[in-house]
């Protein structure tokens, strides 16, 4: 995957092909799904036929001439063929990457889904979904699924280009496993959940090539517009003819305007710049994305990327770091750090996260190792209570000695969550407490309280530290008018303080799947673009709904079906960087499409008065670019609009620079610099090229 990324923009392996491709693109069935170039395809087809039969002694005008405004024409062509070829082989090379994954093997497919049942070979290619197999340490992973039982260490590098393994395991977010992908130890039983065909390189390759690559509603509608200017000039071309002959007729003096020159002012004012470059900038867009580990399965997706208007992001791993680390023991009242430290120690024995970890070491500070031992001891005999989503709450049950020692349960969890266990043990939460933990919250941190059966003994608090920077990309996502939501599963105390902190414009606290789907809704039915990421099965509703759904690599096969996009480095705030390559898409697009109209001021200078200052005379004070003679003029003209599409093709292929401003700043600095430059930069071009023709006679 990351060699896919490393072509240089005319590099040797692409360049040669795209050559190849852009004689092939000649072909009139491909060039019929551009109407822009279509007219040009035709009209260089006419002036070839014109060009043959003034060989022959019965020209307009002198067949060099006539040739060599064909020959400039089928050059107009072919450059914009090779810029959408080079587009394409651009995504081709990183298919070929991808391909380069998918090894024909055997499977270990068990006759009943689970460790230790029979099992029999089987071809990849012969799996289909529901069926149950066993990956072991060395297999690769026949087909995408889901992990159903076991836990093993597996090599994603092929896929995300990162060497370090990550762990898979059943249940959890972490169950998905993707074809391709190599087992490093132990044991997996995966039911798979594609057919052959349908796997998610699969799906990547086929987008990246291009072969369900459609058209996005803002292409189709540039396209519409193209269309409409092409007809519209092709309509006052065509006119000039009768309105010529009719005017050389009454004057009794001067020459028709020539069939030739027709052709190169119809070709010179339609927008061929970017009805050339049009589609070579979708390929480009959705390869970019993939540069970034992104895989979109969708081409509407990046485009609406660039439309957004809100972004919901999680808030840990995305807006924090995410791994909260106990930071204070607040003991009640009553009792002390000691006692406080001692049964947080104990409550936190079975808990293995990295928060658990953190409050484990905590207390042992507040400890000697002697305590610790001795509490180690303890333990011998007790019960883990894991946290679940019901009980918000995890600890441990130590078992009593008779009536007198009855068993301790020891827990620590959310503060409502606590309070509830305490009240079912007929006690109740002291006041103190409870500010304790809403100070803890309105300072952007966790408070978890931690109780020895009815006896509340205090409060640890979590810090999450905010990610430096975040702060500057939301204010840079605010000017451009995009709002940020920040999603959160923390009560909405601590969620408005880290907002704060974070500088998002909205958070949802307490956050369900049924809470987020309903706020995409809300936002959507205001008639605002939704972006979102997500990872577990939980977000698929979710993500499904959002008009931009990442989806992270890790996460649940459903999230990754629901998702219009997969971010192969899981991380989330990828959704940042996607937005900016869909601004830059639309940027790109939208620079090009004014350079190209702006140019045809220049062209009307130069060729309309070529063409019918024989006719009229007075038409002369049109050329102020002083261009030799009516010949030079056109050839010129036609010359500048062939070779301008080369010299874009770098910026149709890398995009405009995003910048994070305003749509009305943003407006302004592009007719500044790519209508004022559309309009400056012909004049120069078109002289250049006519002081060269004069100076190899040619004017």
């Amino acid at each position: 995957m990351s060699s896919s990324s490393g072509f240089a923009l005319f590099d040797p392996a692409l360049f040669k092909p795209a050559l190849v491709q852009a004689f092939v693109k000649l072909d009139p069935r491909v060039q019929w799904r551009n109407p822009v170039m279509l007219v040009v395809y035709v009209g260089s087809l006419f002036t070839t036929l014109l060009g043959v039969h003034a060989w022959h002694g019965h020209g307009e005008a002198a067949p060099w001439f006539i040739f060599s405004v064909a020959l400039w024409l089928w050059f107009t062509v072919l450059f914009a063929n090779f810029a959408e070829a080079l587009a394409e082989g651009r995504s081709q090379a990183q298919a070929a990457s991808l391909r380069g994954i998918q090894k024909a093997g055997w499977a270990k497919k068990l006759q009943q889904p689970r460790h230790g049942s029979p099992w029999l070979p089987e071809e990849a290619g012969l799996l289909r979904r529901g069926d149950v197999v066993l990956v072991e340490a060395g297999d690769m992973v026949p087909l995408d699924g889901e992990v159903i039982e076991g836990v093993a260490s597996v090599d994603e590098s092929a896929i995300t280009g990162e060497s370090a393994p990550v762990i898979r395991e059943s249940g959890g977010d972490f169950s998905a496993v993707t074809g391709g992908t190599r087992v490093l130890s132990d044991w997996l039983v995966v039911r798979i959940g594609v057919n052959p065909g349908e796997s998610f390189i699969d799906r990547m390759i086929r987008m990246v090539e291009g072969a369900q690559r459609q058209k996005t509603p803002n292409e189709i509608a540039l396209n519409i517009l193209l269309a409409a200017l092409t007809i519209v000039f092709l309509v006052v071309t065509v006119t000039l003819l009768p309105y010529s002959l009719f005017s050389v007729q009454a004057a009794q003096s001067g020459h028709p305007v020539t069939l030739t020159a027709l052709v190169a002012l119809l070709v010179c004012l339609i927008p061929t710049t970017i009805g050339g470059l049009l589609s070579a900038i979708g390929v480009a867009g959705m390869s970019r994305l993939m540069q970034a580990n992104v895989i979109a399965t969708s081409g509407r997706a990046v485009e609406a990327a660039g439309d957004v208007d809100v972004l919901m992001l999680d808030k840990t791993g995305t807006i924090t770091h995410g791994n909260r680390q106990a930071t204070q023991l607040r003991p009640a009242p009553g009792q002390t750090e000691l006692a406080l430290a001692q049964v947080a120690w104990l409550a936190s024995q079975a808990d293995e996260t990295p928060e658990g970890r953190s409050i484990v070491a905590l207390a042992a500070q507040a400890l000697s190792a002697q305590a610790c031992a001795a509490l180690g001891a303890s333990l011998a005999q007790a019960v883990a209570v894991p946290f679940s989503a019901q009980t918000r709450m995890s600890g441990v049950d130590l078992p009593g000695s008779g009536a007198q020692r009855p068993a301790r349960l020891l827990r620590k969890g959310a503060l409502e969550a606590v309070r509830r266990h305490v009240e079912a043990l007929g006690s109740t939460l002291p006041t103190e407490v409870q500010r304790a933990a809403e100070d803890i919250a309105r300072r952007g941190s966790t408070p978890l309280v931690v109780a020895d059966g009815a006896q509340v003994v205090g409060v640890v608090e979590l810090k999450d530290i905010v990610k430096t920077g975040i702060q500057e990309r939301f204010s840079a996502l605010r000017r451009m008018g995009i709002k940020t939501v920040m999603i959160t599963g923390d009560n909405p105390l601590t969620a408005a303080s880290i907002a704060a902190e974070a500088g998002v414009d909205d958070f949802l606290a307490e956050a369900t799947p049924e809470a987020k789907l309903a706020l995409i809704r809300q936002y959507q039915q205001e008639g605002r673009l939704v972006a979102m990421t997500g990872d577990g099965t939980n977000d698929a509703p979710a993500l499904a709904q959002a008009d931009v759904a990442v989806a992270m690599n890790t996460g649940t096969q459903a999230a990754k079906e629901a998702a219009n996009m997969v971010d192969l480095d899981s991380n989330p705030t990828k959704l940042l960087e996607v937005v900016e390559t869909g601004k830059a898409l639309l940027m790109t697009r939208g620079a090009l499409t004014t350079f190209s109209i702006a140019n045809d001021v220049a062209k009307f200078f130069a060729i309309i008065p070529a063409i019918f200052v024989l006719t009229y005379p007075p038409l002369e004070a049109l050329n102020i670019m002083r261009l030799a003679s009516p010949q030079s003029a056109i050839l010129s003209a036609v010359i500048f609009n062939a070779l301008v599409i080369v010299f874009l093709i770098p910026l149709a292929l890398q995009g405009v620079r995003y910048r994070a401003i305003g749509a009305a700043a943003l407006l302004r600095r592009n007719l500044l610099i790519y209508g004022l430059g559309g309009l400056a930069v012909p004049f120069v071009g078109i002289k250049l090229i006519d002081l060269i023709l004069v100076a190899l006679g040619l004017a």
